[in-house]
């Protein structure tokens, strides 16, 4: 695994080349670390991609063309080494394609390319998926960047909130045995925001579906934002592991999410699933903001 640096006047980042990760985002001015450092004790990863599939299967099988096929929770990117594609001064780009071991949890041939650049004190963070195929290939990605919260010693994660573009109230698909469920509940807001109560992530991630809003901002006890994150994915989790009162809070945009409870179809029938034609590209991004 290699490391990676780039930085401007404001910010410098860091990323590992095992999963295209990005690792760090740190303040130039005040040394402020807005990244969660990957902790074993609470979660290994800090931002992980997820891909080919955003959650879990049902029963972690995939089935396509009468075929079945076995792959974890969030797919395998994560976990692989990325080749450095590109870097200059404000950007850089990694690259993933297919293998023989990877087709055999995932049936299509890809090329996904993940991209960070830096303009004052933001990262956009962007994706690329091609299919070199001649055949439709059926996918879902997703982000997962874990932040901290609290940002400062001493201070207290329920004293902190998250900020929305919408007035709210905001609907949550549960969870329910080996996927999501029909059940949903509504989390109302109060000019925008929600308090991060002690309980909050006690049934998992907040699963947001049908572009319910495109920015959520982390909020200090002083009531000031201090990152915020933008997007134009139809879904979004919000995720902290339950019942660990963990110091860090994940804002997930995802094209795609886990399969219902009672799914039974094929990988071209799931909820929230992307197709890709043949000698097409899937793009897509989105930016912290500090």
């Amino acid at each position: 695994m290699t490391a990676y640096t780039l930085k401007n006047q404001d910010i410098t980042i860091q990323i590992a080349s095992l999963g295209a990760e990005l690792t760090s985002l740190l303040d130039n001015e005040t040394g402020t670390e807005y990244m969660w450092c990957a902790d074993q004790a609470y979660w290994k990863r800090s931002s992980p991609v997820l891909f080919p599939v955003v959650g879990s299967y049902r029963n972690n099988e995939s089935r396509y063309r009468g075929k079945t096929y076995s792959l974890p929770q969030h797919g395998f990117a994560r976990d692989l080494e990325f080749t450095l594609l590109s870097q200059t001064g404000d950007s850089i780009w990694f690259v993933l394609e297919d293998t023989e071991e990877t087709r055999a949890k995932f049936p299509f041939a890809y090329r996904l390319e993940i991209g960070y650049t830096l303009a004052g004190r933001s990262v956009q963070v962007s994706w690329r998926v091609s299919n070199p195929a001649q055949e439709p290939m059926y996918f879902s990605i997703g982000g997962h960047p874990a932040f901290r919260c609290p940002l400062k010693e001493g201070e207290a994660q329920t004293d902190y909130s998250l900020a929305f573009d919408v007035p709210g109230p905001l609907e949550s698909r549960l969870l329910g045995k080996g996927g999501v469920s029909d059940r949903f509940r509504a989390y109302p807001l109060l000019e925008g925001r929600m308090r991060i109560t002690g309980d909050l992530f006690d049934g998992d991630a907040l699963i947001i579906e049908n572009h319910q809003a495109r920015k959520v901002s982390l909020v200090n006890p002083a009531g000031e934002v201090y990152l915020t994150v933008n997007f134009d994915a139809p879904l979004f989790g919000i995720w902290s592991p339950p019942r660990k009162q963990a110091p860090f809070v994940c804002i997930e945009p995802w094209y795609g999410r886990a399969d219902h409870e009672a799914f039974e179809g094929e990988l071209d029938q799931r909820e929230w699933g992307n197709e890709l034609g043949p000698g097409k590209v899937f793009e897509a991004s989105y930016r912290i903001l500090v």
